[in-house]
């Protein structure tokens, strides 16, 4: 297939290397679109970015967009141009995500949503994905009523000048040194904070970032009155969210169920249930807690079996509400959250028919 990528920084990095590692098919190099012309390395590459053009989409299968948001964002000044040359556009932007007639797509959760007809494909937000993919098999069992929670994002998902702010302000902290901070990034220093506050307020008191996880779980799920609430914050990590979830389902449901569905890979895909008595003998042998469970962490996903996973732990009951559990998921936002998920809807589209393979 030719591929085409609108869009380079993080996330284009990870599309570039996600194609390789799962060995997408595809014709010669991808062809690297952007603002600019200018050689960039991606997924360890060197490439020639092109200065996005109309042309550079003809003749292209797939075109994976990576590009900025907003209203003048890539996908809504280009995804038209890639569609009217033949190319099917699979969209991390947030441009067309709640748009009723672009479906909006976690393969393991709701990859019917695409069809023959579908020409332009939304993928979610990143903390969206994360908790769909953790929390969709449970909703299947038992059908979710309530979902409260919060969230811990990495840096990395504000972009590439994000991480490099977090890396300088934490050798001047260490150093000493005033933490003197870049305003049009994050509205504190981040380094050994944390900041309630991701993307813009509106009037509710919520940030678009809160809202965008209400919204997209409702029209993944199929369930327009699905009640959420969520709290986004963002943490001194370079890569990996951390949610902390408390769920509330109609039917009957308790830790040991849950445990039992999102350990099986029929019943929960993408899912790894990192859960249970701890495997560190540390655990008993140092820090003297023979009930210490096991749970994921950031640095998990640098394990090459779990950096396209969910991984989710400290599944447990919550005893103040039947038919609740709290739990706590992990995943790569570049990755899962973003590169991973678009080339996954593309392989689903070739296993499916609906791309040539």
């Amino acid at each position: 297939m030719r591929v085409g990528i609108v869009g380079v920084g993080p996330v284009g990095d990870r599309i570039v290397r996600v194609l390789d590692e799962r060995g997408f098919p595809v014709d010669g190099d991808p062809v690297v679109m952007a603002t600019s012309e200018r050689p960039e390395v991606l997924g360890g590459r060197e490439f020639l970015v092109k200065q996005t053009a109309a042309e550079l989409f003809e003749g292209l299968d797939v075109a994976f967009f990576a590009g900025r948001e907003g209203a003048k964002g890539a996908s809504v000044e280009w995804g038209p141009v890639a569609v009217q040359a033949g190319a099917y556009v699979i969209d991390n932007g947030g441009d067309f995500r709640m748009h009723p007639d672009y479906p909006l797509v976690v393969p393991e959760v709701n990859m019917d949503a695409v069809t023959e007809r579908t020409r332009h494909i939304a993928s979610p937000n990143c903390s969206t994905i994360q908790m769909v993919v953790a929390l969709a098999p449970l909703h299947r069992a038992a059908k979710i009523k309530r979902i409260v929670v919060s969230t811990y994002q990495s840096v990395s998902g504000w972009g590439q000048r994000a991480m490099e702010v977090l890396e300088q302000e934490s050798r001047r902290a260490l150093d000493g040194q005033s933490l003197e901070f870049d305003p049009s990034v994050f509205t504190h220093p981040i380094a050994f904070e944390y900041i309630p506050h991701i993307d813009r307020f509106d009037d509710s008191g919520y940030t678009k970032e809160e809202l965008k996880m209400v919204r997209e779980t409702r029209k993944i799920l199929g369930e327009p009155d699905m009640a959420i609430s969520a709290t986004a914050v963002r943490v001194p990590v370079l890569v990996g969210h951390g949610e902390s979830i408390n769920v509330t389902f109609e039917g009957e449901m308790d830790a040991a169920r849950a445990r039992a569905i999102l350990a099986d890979p029929a019943r929960s895909p993408g899912v790894v249930l990192m859960d249970g008595p701890s495997p560190d003998p540390n655990a008993t042998g140092v820090r003297k807690d023979d009930l210490e469970r096991d749970y994921p962490v950031s640095r998990d996903l640098q394990e090459p079996k779990l950096a396209d996973m969910t991984l989710v732990g400290r599944v447990r009951d919550d005893e103040t509400v039947p038919n609740t559990l709290n739990l706590w998921v992990v995943a790569d936002n570049l990755r899962k959250g973003a590169a991973t998920n678009v080339v996954q809807i593309a392989e689903k589209m070739i296993e499916r028919g609906l791309l040539p393979g």
